[in-house]
């Protein structure tokens, strides 16, 4: 029997470019092509296009789902994903494209054409592609998240992808029920790191809001466009928070996008409720007005790099009753890491001392150190594990973890590896 090869493309020591190859004995998938978003994109390892066959994609953020159009300049390859994954993936690699201010090799012709080429997936169904059958599984991670178990040649490859075995407000979390395992790839972004008991940070945010806006501050919530705002906006209808709260920016589109597929919410009635009980900013009028009065503003981005929550900090970042609740991870080198370490941000295109109140609460839709770990004890079989997506050595750390602690064969790949199951 031929063996399965695994070959690391991205995402091997870092958070971003996710791309794996998986080579059977006659096909070759790729799961996940993502980009690295620094000060210009990163790409993955470049594989030639006619080599492969078919892309599984996991979620639709950008560190994914980015770079996948590339396949798409001279052909076609089915795209597999549930639909809510690829709507929000066509949200974010259009946004994507219209915003870089450098060159891409690829255009909206072949986002369109990725999306004529896609084949939705429910989780749980198995589906076959060439001499490899493949499912997707829920994730917990955001809306449509799923992990991808692949068997081919005999063996059975668990794909995490981003997960959360967490409950939240809005998904329920990964249930990690695969048997027989030979092996796994799993992330690590969070291997060396503790959240905080769910429950007791949603109160504590949700305090904090009220106490603001009952002094008569406005509280700038940056967060991620897919995900991350839904949650909060869940959070604060779940805790029946009353003030005017609005949202700005791409989770308003996001949103839109969930509300068509209830089914993939942990509480669909939770999530409408939210949604009407925020008001939409339809514009810079609405902007305006929304930082003038007391109340609570959900917008993009979440490490404030662009999108309406620039615009909002360099007028709420000037008095000290204001807030910036931060909620979203803050990649070194944003400008929400410079906030958060050096409570600096540019105010009319200078680098102020920011005056309002800045805290960062850890709503992260990622597992922590102690799921990690539980995951692992529990995984069927003697799969030999492979960790990825993890940055400032968390990769290694975690691999030593399982190799000590678990008793099975890890290890953290470098990105050009090919390794054989």
């Amino acid at each position: 029997m031929t063996p399965l090869e695994i070959r690391f493309l991205g995402g091997a020591h870092e958070v971003g470019r996710a791309a794996i190859a998986v080579k059977s004995g006659k096909t070759q998938v790729l799961l996940d092509y993502g980009v690295m978003l620094n000060h210009e994109p990163g790409f993955p390892m470049h594989i030639p296009p006619k080599e492969v066959d078919a892309v599984i994609l996991t979620h639709s953020h950008l560190d994914h789902s980015g770079a996948i159009p590339i396949f798409y300049i001279h052909g076609k390859k089915t795209l597999y994903a549930n639909k809510l994954t690829l709507e929000l993936s066509q949200l974010l690699i259009s946004d994507f494209i219209h915003l870089s201010s450098y060159y891409l090799p690829f255009e909206y012709l072949e986002l369109e054409s990725m999306m004529r080429s896609s084949k939705h997936v429910d989780f749980n169904v198995e589906q076959k592609f060439g001499d490899i059958t493949f499912q997707l599984l829920n994730a917990g991670h955001i809306p449509g998240s799923a992990q991808i178990l692949i068997e081919a040649e005999g063996k059975r490859l668990l794909y995490t992808g981003d997960f959360n075995t967490t409950d939240t407000r809005l998904l329920e979390g990964a249930k990690m029920e695969c048997s027989d395992l030979d092996a796994v790839i799993i992330e690590s972004t969070y291997a060396d790191e503790e959240h905080t008991n769910r429950l007791e940070l949603e109160k504590r945010f949700v305090d904090g809001l009220t106490e603001v806006v009952e002094k008569g501050g406005t509280a700038l919530v940056p967060a991620f466009g897919v995900g991350r705002s839904q949650e909060i906006a869940c959070v604060l209808a779940a805790h029946h928070f009353e003030y005017p709260t609005v949202l700005d920016g791409m989770c308003r589109e996001a949103a839109r996008i969930m509300m068509s597929y209830k089914q993939f919410l942990q509480d669909p009635q939770l999530f409408t409720k939210a949604l009407h009980s925020v008001d939409w900013v339809q514009g810079w009028r609405d902007r305006r007005k929304a930082i003038k009065k007391p109340g609570v503003i959900i917008s993009t981005a979440g490490m404030l790099k662009g999108g309406p929550a620039a615009f909002y900090i360099s007028k709420i970042g000037k008095k000290a009753h204001n807030a910036v609740f931060l909620v979203s991870y803050q990649i070194p080198g944003t400008p929400g890491r410079e906030l958060l370490e050096k409570g600096v941000c540019v105010i009319d295109g200078k680098v102020r001392k920011v005056k309002a109140q800045v805290e960062h609460f850890d709503f992260s839709s990622h597992c922590d150190a102690s799921d990690l770990k539980e995951v692992v004890k529990k995984l069927s079989g003697k799969p030999k594990v492979y960790v990825v997506h993890g940055a400032e050595g968390n990769c290694k750390r975690f691999a030593k973890w399982i190799g000590k602690e678990a008793g099975l064969e890890a290890v953290a790949p470098k990105t050009g590896d090919t390794l054989k199951v």
